[in-house]
């Protein structure tokens, strides 16, 4: 089986990313053959920083294996490290359609706060797509706001295919079964993200354990005292849920725990729960970004394999359109 996602090298990940991707991405690297992309070429659709966009990626490798991808039994490598996915981009965008990209939620979202809206930021679901079909992906571990693009991932596969034979294998996404998608502790109706969710409502994963307790401290939660879920009760449904991802238990069996112990004792033991997960990867965290040239060295070694495994999909393609390739 194989396996692809990425992740963008741009903010500050967060819980909700741990939720929604991490985790996900060290439980399916047991179940074949993995590969995990920093796709630091989405990260330019926008205004960034050079200098940023160059610390960032080196900070996102650490971190997908200080929450347990091992760069030996997985491929983890940097989108720009490997030129097929911008060729396959190009290619697969003959087959995308003008009125798909401009329903893409995200770019609405995103291209209504910008002043000037590249065309990268319209283009880039066509990258994306191309990502994860150069390494034939079976299963596609992604949280719930990436639903979208992976339909379009599916759609462009099966016109390809159709248009101009078998050539791509159609991914089925991955989504947690609990936690696909983590909620602002301020406003639980907003979902937590790198950006645009509120400070006070974002838990990231570097920060100081007395930071994390009172953000929890300070949730927002909802009438009643009583912890269940519900759809009246968004606010203790987020915490819940936050509490089975990090401990590993199920809702139910927070609920049945928690059920009488008050909202404020229960945000208490949620923030504690939280700080557990997060000590061990900060501390490797930690142990990794003070040697630079050994990230380097890994993510180099990673390059390496997803350009061996995405090359002979991309001659495929070449080949499947019809160009005169040399020999």
């Amino acid at each position: 089986m194989r396996i692809f996602s990425g992740i963008k090298p741009s903010g500050d990940p967060t819980l909700g990313n741990y939720s929604g991707g991490f985790r996900q991405y060290a439980a399916t690297q047991e179940m074949g053959d993995a590969y995990f992309c920093i796709v630091d070429l989405h990260a330019i659709t926008v205004e960034y920083d050079p200098a940023d966009l160059h610390e960032r990626t080196l900070d996102l490798f650490a971190m997908l294996v200080a929450t347990g991808l091992d760069p030996d039994r997985s491929t983890v490598f940097a989108q720009s490290h490997v030129t097929a996915h911008a060729e396959a981009s190009w290619l697969l965008s003959a087959v995308t359609s003008y009125g798909q990209l401009g329903r893409m939620t995200q770019f609405k979202e995103k291209g209504s706060r910008q002043d000037f809206v590249s065309a990268a930021l319209f283009n880039y679901p066509i990258l994306m797509s191309g990502d994860i079909l150069l390494y034939q992906a079976d299963i596609v571990p992604i949280g719930d706001d990436q639903r979208q693009h992976l339909e379009l991932a599916r759609d462009v596969a099966e016109r390809f295919n159709t248009r101009f034979g078998e050539v791509f294998t159609v991914p089925e996404g991955v989504y947690p079964e609990v936690g696909a998608r983590i909620m602002d502790l301020q406003d639980p109706l907003g979902k937590m993200g790198k950006t645009g969710s509120s400070e006070q409502g974002t838990v990231r994963l570097l920060d100081a354990p007395d930071a994390i307790r009172r953000k929890f401290r300070t949730a927002v939660t909802d009438s009643g005292r009583e912890v269940r879920r519900g759809p009246d009760k968004p606010g203790i449904s987020n915490l819940i849920d936050i509490m089975s991802v990090a401990t590993g238990t199920t809702p139910d069996a927070v609920e049945a725990e928690y059920g009488d112990a008050g909202y404020g004792a229960f945000k208490q033991a949620v923030g504690e729960a939280v700080v557990a997960l997060l000590e061990p990867v900060q501390q490797r965290y930690a142990e990794l970004r003070g040697d630079d040239g050994e990230l380097l060295r890994l993510l180099g070694q990673g390059a390496e394999k997803a350009r061996a495994a995405s090359a002979p999909t991309l001659e495929r393609m070449y080949e499947a359109m019809g160009f005169a390739r040399l020999r």
